[in-house]
């Protein structure tokens, strides 16, 4: 009898310590699991290094090593096709949040409708917008027009032979300049450009009459050109006294949105991390004076709110494309 009760009581003894042991290596195997991120993280950039694009993505560096000082970004340059290369890169990569990457909006929307992308903009987990840069109409200083509407009057009683300069096509700019057919019926002579700066040089000199431009781009040349009006909801602080071509008669508001994305897929929680990161960054005022300095026209959306405008810019642009048959 007394030989069971000892054997009872040293069972119990060692199944108390294997629930004791047990319970120590699953907490011991999840302090193990690697908190992210544990490694630097790379940052797809799809437009050439010390353009727009890159700029502000190397101020939101500046201030991410603030807040995330032991895993840096490591930028990664894939140029090409007005940024469908790089945007492509973004969705192929594995989803394991160390491949973020910035994107150009309404690029990104057509391209897969017009070029025949590898990509979609369901291939993506949305972080945020940083950049709301409005498009402009600028003239040479001594251009012969003095405002939007001898633009159009011009345009109109001259049908093919207003010069009119954009950065590619399946663009931003592309798609501002089939908005203003639609709503104005002129018929102009398309001239298409590689980047901004071919653009600028063209303007200045002479090869064009007018170049459809962001605030960003023309920040830089405002001693040289005249801006005659801003696609936007109301005046920028940028570019103070210029009115909005709402305000000139001429319902268009067009602008190129920049944000960052992850592969589709991401863990939620590296997701929200990055999310909440970047929102971080974006309230910080220095980071908010230094973005103001570099000419960037800031505007922050979260994610979710960033998703939502993607695919309302989607269907807005499919309608419009399919109007000038182009798609």
């Amino acid at each position: 009898m007394k030989k069971n009760k000892i054997f009872l009581t040293l069972a119990a003894t060692l199944i108390m310590v294997s629930l004791v042991l047990t319970g120590c290596s699953k907490s011991s195997s999840s302090g193990d699991a690697p908190k992210y991120p544990s490694k630097p993280v790379n940052m797809v950039i799809a437009f050439s290094a010390g353009g727009s694009s890159d700029v502000q993505a190397r101020l939101m560096q500046k201030y991410w090593n603030q807040y995330v000082p032991e895993q840096p970004w490591v930028f990664e340059y894939k140029t090409g096709a007005g940024g469908a290369i790089g945007f492509g890169e973004i969705a192929r990569s594995t989803p394991d949040g160390y491949t973020i990457g910035g994107v150009n909006v309404p690029h990104m929307v057509l391209q897969p409708m017009g070029q025949g992308a590898q990509f979609k903009i369901e291939d993506f987990d949305y972080i945020c917008q940083v950049v709301n840069d409005p498009q402009v109409i600028a003239v040479k200083k001594d251009s012969q027009f003095k405002s939007v509407q001898e633009v159009i009057d011009y345009a109109k009683a001259n049908p093919g032979k207003l010069k009119v300069g954009i950065v590619g096509t399946f663009t931003g700019h592309h798609l501002m300049l089939l908005e203003l057919q639609e709503k104005t019926g002129i018929e102009p002579a398309q001239i298409v450009y590689k980047g901004a700066a071919d653009q600028n040089a063209a303007l200045l000199g002479g090869e064009l009459d007018i170049m459809i431009g962001n605030v960003n781009d023309v920040m830089r040349s405002l001693d040289m050109i005249n801006v005659l009006g801003i696609a936007a909801e109301k005046e920028h602080e940028f570019l103070p006294g210029v009115k909005t071509l709402k305000d000139q008669g001429i319902d268009v508001v067009s602008d190129i949105r920049r944000g960052f994305v992850a592969p589709k897929g991401i863990d939620a929680g590296s997701l929200q991390f990055l999310r909440d990161t970047f929102k971080k960054i974006n309230e910080n005022p220095e980071y908010i004076a230094d973005m103001k300095k570099a000419g960037q026209p800031m505007e922050y959306m979260s994610g979710e709110e960033f998703e939502k405008f993607v695919f309302g810019q989607n269907t807005k642009a499919e309608n419009l494309l399919k109007k000038f048959g182009l798609i």
